[in-house]
């Protein structure tokens, strides 16, 4: 399970509940996307983001996100969703989200995310802080070229 994701700089180890489960006897659809934003979030703490947000109010807004079931998960079960940044432009950039299962071997899920800076004082798209930019690089380990 950890092979799966040592790509991932950030990962976030969430319990499955009984509550995140459908009358299908499985974990609905929607949660596998709290899962993604809860490694997304963490991922935004660790770059300090969030403190930026909060002097600057400039931060991430989520432009699009898709999923990729694999497996059906069920309580009780533990996972680990990994989240990386893998391409970068002026005002946006992508990123992947690997969801692993104490118990199953393989991904359960994987997904993605196009996250937007976002002037929440003009309600418009903005340029990625560069110290923002500089953060994401390092975290990654990494130079974007940006387009």
């Amino acid at each position: 399970m950890k092979s799966l994701l040592k790509t991932f700089p950030v990962i976030v180890k969430i319990p499955v509940i009984w509550g995140d489960m459908d009358s299908f006897q499985h974990v609905n659809n929607v949660i596998y996307f709290r899962y993604f934003e809860s490694a997304r979030i963490q991922y935004f703490e660790t770059l300090g983001w969030m403190d930026i947000m909060e002097k600057m109010g400039m931060g991430p807004i989520l432009g699009s996100t898709s999923c990729r079931y694999r497996i059906p998960l069920s309580y009780p079960d533990t996972v680990f969703v990994g989240a990386k940044i893998t391409e970068m432009h002026e005002k946006r950039f992508t990123m992947e989200y690997l969801l692993v299962s104490e118990q199953y071997p393989e991904p359960v899920a994987e997904g993605t995310g196009v996250v937007v800076c976002y002037d929440y004082k003009k309600n418009q798209s903005t340029r990625i802080p560069e110290v923002i930019r500089l953060s994401i690089e390092k975290l990654e380990d990494r130079v974007f070229e940006i387009d």
